[in-house]
């Protein structure tokens, strides 16, 4: 099945924007979250986004096992939100090696009978980070995004809620 990019900076409309195109794109339509509600705003922020989404979409609330979850979907549409966040769930983990848990997470949902949809922030437009942490995960982010990239038959960037196609 298809595969689809939608990447951008923060508040670019990316999440929208896919929201649009999974609404499009097929009827069984799954939400599969990374984030996680460690603190009282990121409730409030995934309180918002569950309302936007209202019962168009099952939510699956899942930081790590994203290809699990792939893997075991009936679903025609599977919008994952968001691979940055998925990195670092990872990281706070000390997870040893993220680019075999990336490679693993590209070829799953390349072999996907589902369209999978994966929305990731642009990390590489900005300075080089000052710390060792900051720098890995501008790394990681930045080579899960390629590597998904390649893969991907359609890829979208957004800037200032306006998307253009990459691919």
């Amino acid at each position: 099945m298809p595969l689809i990019l939608v990447g951008g900076g923060s508040r670019s409309g990316k999440s929208s924007f896919a929201l649009e195109l999974a609404r499009e794109r097929g009827t069984r339509r799954a939400f599969v979250a990374t984030a996680q509600a460690l603190d009282q705003e990121m409730a409030e922020r995934i309180a918002r986004h569950q309302a936007e989404r209202d019962h168009a979409f099952t939510t699956v609330e899942e930081p790590l096992d994203v290809a699990g979850v792939i893997s075991r979907s009936d679903c025609d549409v599977l919008l994952i939100d968001c691979l940055t966040l998925w990195v670092s769930n990872f990281m706070m983990q000390e997870e040893p090696d993220i680019d075999a848990k990336g490679a693993e997470l590209v070829r799953v949902a390349a072999a996907s009978k589902a369209l999978c949809i994966f929305v990731t922030n642009e990390v590489g437009c900005g300075v080089v980070p000052d710390n060792p942490m900051a720098r890995r995960f501008r790394d990681l982010a930045g080579r899960l995004n390629q590597e998904m990239a390649k893969a991907a038959q359609e890829v979208y960037f957004l800037t200032f809620g306006i998307p253009t196609k990459l691919k």
